[in-house]
């Protein structure tokens, strides 16, 4: 059995590089793969109004329905803009470029690092909704909430590393379902109400609302207060709307057209949804509250469902199957939503990858062309958030949209910028005005983005430090690593340093032995033909007895490489050949210590449990020594999947002049070079550890293998 078929089995066979533009999508898929988080928001955003003027008691509520048109308007504004900047901007980089070019780096890596907090809270968001949504439905999970957002991460991390596509027709139904469910639902409300006059009453339009204490009635500034603080939790709505302009490369051509037709579909279909929802709770009574005991007249043992559920169960009182439909997709869909930042955070860690701000390995494609290493880490990242807050999706919603926001301003006062820039210099008239119009739009959006950040930031800001607070710690961690790659950088360029300081004066060979067995015996060989100037062969007298047995065996065989015992009376290995190396560099500081460590390779893991891996301990303190050069020499054994059985074979006339025939290299003639499989134990130094280097006169040719 191939030893990847289980990761085949479970994110499929790998595609090859020029595969990448069979992984494009077309619009009807991109809507559900980069929107998705966006649309779930009518899920949520309209409970967090609700839940928000419920501090106020039954006296607020009313106020639901002008945030909400209010919220609707935020929202096509921003689409607005980032309609502008699919255009203007469609590598991927998204808001992070818009503000890099138009603002300078730091300016994009706050963008940078306010994004990839909300990408990371988003997951954590939907996927704790989602659940809550089901428990809602199927109250026998109730309690099973933390492990069920767990697994749903989990399970949403192997579905994106199978690709970009994959993923997105998988969730292509849920979304398109959910879409159909709640349009669905609000025109089947509003004919029941306005055909039929059908009363639909919610299960908490029974109970009264009482304020919270200290609220019980609140005027001026303080209802002032109430409402921004609830405008602000709404505009929860608009998180996601940014995740498209970061997937413009993921779309088919041409992509700015389809990327912009795509924000423009969200955006109606995700308006719709909104309002319609929270005119149905309206209709139906709906209420919500921070705590139960605010609902005067509910049951001691009741639980509050969420203002969908209610809305639903209402409007499909009589059409029960329509309910648990809603329940299903909209726990789908929550969980679903995820997969936006699923697309975007690895993009975005791509990018900043190959700026230098994240480590390298974040820009490596997977077997199956996604971002891989990307996926795995908001995974980890989001899983965190989901435990240490409890899998509370109220506790998280309310860190969530401060990055969303300080990406938007960040990128609307940046296109302002490339449109006043551009205009300095361009002439035809149709373009200017195309320009002025952009700029107009893209103006009205910082006005309304930046007025939401100010008071999210001012009604919320009890819970946002910690959104905050780990945005300045990515901030940093990102100058620091671009600061670690610059100077490495500038430490590789040899093109200003003088020849000779590249090339040694000599080089001093040194193979480690323990035994005169075949390993031991090719190392020297290999050592012996790149003709350094010294050869010696080191051991490492960990037992007088076997040191003695090997001194006898190699003057009886008459090896011609002399041979030098490093004592260790405490029996340590690595420390006597790290102290050799660096006493032979400390007397000829220009010249190289190259170091050949024979060691045999085991074909199966299990294998590799009953050896110790002194080879790669060696190695590992080795390469931390300047001027030593470290050459593995493996030989693998007959276990080794290199290691296949070959057939006899003749050479051209043998049968017809009657020569026998010939089997190619055993075992023991496998071929030098880094080690292929699983290495084992070294073959060079005593089990336990590992040893050394030297130097000496090199001998006349290579020692022959037995």
């Amino acid at each position: 059995m191939p030893a990847d078929l289980p990761k085949r089995i479970l994110i499929g066979r790998a595609l090859r590089s020029d595969k990448l533009g069979e992984t494009l999508l077309p619009k009807r898929i991109a809507l559900p793969v980069f929107a998705s988080d966006a649309l779930s928001s009518v899920a949520y955003a309209p409970e967090e109004i609700l839940l928000t003027l419920s501090l106020a008691g039954a006296s607020a509520i009313h106020f639901s329905w002008q945030i909400g048109v209010v919220v609707a308007i935020v929202m096509l504004a921003v689409v607005a803009s980032y309609r502008q900047n699919v255009h203007a901007y469609p590598s991927g980089g998204g808001d992070y470029e818009v503000a890099t070019v138009n603002h300078g780096p730091k300016s994009g890596l706050v963008v940078a690092s306010a994004l990839l907090v909300d990408y990371i809270l988003t997951v954590a968001v939907s996927t704790t909704s989602g659940v809550a949504n089901v428990v809602s439905a199927v109250p026998a999970l109730r309690g099973h909430e933390l492990g069920l957002s767990v697994i749903l991460v989990i399970v949403l991390m192997g579905m994106n590393l199978r690709g970009v596509r994959e993923s997105g027709s998988a969730f292509a139904v849920p979304t398109y379902a959910f879409m159909f469910g709640v349009i669905g639902m609000v025109g089947y409300g509003l004919v029941r109400h306005f055909v039929f006059g059908s009363d639909m009453p919610a299960e908490s339009s029974g109970f009264h609302l009482a304020a919270t204490p200290g609220n019980e009635s609140l005027a001026g500034f303080a209802l002032v207060f109430l409402l921004l603080k609830a405008f602000s939790s709404g505009c929860a709505a608009l998180t996601g709307v940014e995740a498209i302009s970061n997937g413009v490369p993921a779309f088919r051509k041409p992509k700015s057209k389809n990327a912009a037709t795509t924000l423009l579909m969200m955006a109606t279909i995700a308006v719709a949804m909104f309002m319609g929802i929270i005119y149905l709770a309206h209709l139906t009574g709906t209420q919500m509250a921070e705590e139960t005991s605010q609902l005067v007249g509910a049951p001691a043992d009741y639980h509050q469902k969420t203002a969908l559920a209610q809305i639903s169960e209402a409007v499909f009182s009589n059409f029960t199957p329509g309910f648990y439909f809603i329940a299903s997709v909209t726990g789908l869909i929550l969980v679903l939503a995820a997969n936006t930042a699923f697309n975007g955070f690895p993009v975005l860690g791509s990018i900043l990858a190959q700026d230098r701000y994240l480590p390298r390995q974040l820009h490596t494609r997977g077997d199956r062309l996604a971002f891989s290493n990307g996926i795995i880490l908001l995974a980890g990242a989001a899983i965190l958030f989901i435990v240490a807050f409890d899998a509370d999706p109220n506790r998280l919603i309310q860190l969530y949209i401060v990055g969303v926001f300080v990406s938007f301003n960040m990128s609307q006062s940046g296109m302002i910028r490339h449109w006043t820039r551009l205009l300095k210099t361009e002439t035809d008239p149709k373009q200017r005005a195309h320009m002025q119009r952009s700029r107009a739009i893209n103006t009205f959006g910082l006005i309304m983005t930046s007025a939401v950040l100010i008071v999210v930031l001012v009604t919320k800001i009890g819970h946002a430090w910690i959104a905050i607070a780990l945005m300045v710690v990515l901030f940093v961690m990102m100058k620091a690593i671009r600061r670690h790659y610059d100077r490495v950088s500038t430490e590789l360029i040899a093109a200003e340093e003088p020849d000779d300081s590249v090339l040694p004066t000599r080089v001093h060979a040194i193979v480690l032995v323990s035994k005169l067995h075949k390993p031991a015996l090719r190392a020297l060989a290999y050592a012996r033909l790149a003709r350094a100037h010294t050869l010696e062969a080191v051991t490492v007298n960990v037992d007088p007895a076997d040191t003695a047995a090997l001194r006898a065996e190699w003057d009886e065989r008459g090896i011609e490489v002399p041979l030098k015992v490093l004592d260790s009376p405490y029996r340590e290995i690595t420390g006597p050949v790290l102290d050799y190396v660096k006493n032979l560099r400390r007397s000829s500081p220009r010249d190289v210590v190259s170091v050949y460590i024979p060691e045999y390779v085991v074909g199966h893991w299990y294998e590799h449990l009953l050896h110790n891996q002194s080879a790669l301990r060696l190695k590992g303190r080795l390469l931390f020594k300047p001027g030593v050069m470290v050459t593995s020499v493996p030989w693998q054994l007959e276990s080794s999947e290199r290691r296949k059985p070959q057939k006899a074979w003749s050479a051209p006339g043998a049968v017809r002049r009657g020569e026998p025939r010939h089997r190619p290299s055993g075992a023991s003639e496998s071929s030098t070079g880094s080690t292929a499989g699983t290495v084992g134990e070294s073959a060079g130094v005593p089990a336990g550890n590992s040893g050394g280097s030297a130097s000496g006169p090199a001998g006349d040719g290579p020692t022959p293998l037995p």
